[in-house]
């Protein structure tokens, strides 16, 4: 149950890598910001009923705060990637990539 626990725990914060990229590029409280935090909560739920983990009080801990620290590292990561490659979007893995082509290549964009 623990090792599960983990799994999901490590989940939900890569998941919401992106969406934390996304809620630093736009405007705080507007419609994209809601969504970019309350998109990832039914899967996040949806996880908890499949892997039979539930909703005791201890995995709280983990998932709420693999929540927060996804989001905050998405946002630290697009705050990182508009300084290295002067260009960015909010979309996470077309950043990524752009940068990685871009330095790859030699391009300033």
């Amino acid at each position: 149950m623990t090792s599960v626990l983990i799994y999901v725990t490590l989940f939900v914060l890569l998941f919401n890598l992106p969406f934390g990229y996304w809620r630093n590029n736009v405007k705080k409280f507007s419609w994209p910001w809601v969504l970019a935090i309350h998109i990832p909560v039914p899967f996040i739920i949806a996880l908890r009923l499949l892997t039979s983990i539930g909703f005791a009080w201890y995995t709280y801990v983990f998932l709420v705060g693999a929540f927060f620290l996804g989001q905050k590292l998405g946002a630290t990561m697009h705050g990182y990637i508009k300084r290295k490659c002067q260009q960015s979007s909010s979309c996470f893995f077309m950043d990524i990539y752009r940068c990685t082509i871009h330095k790859r290549t030699g391009e300033i964009t």
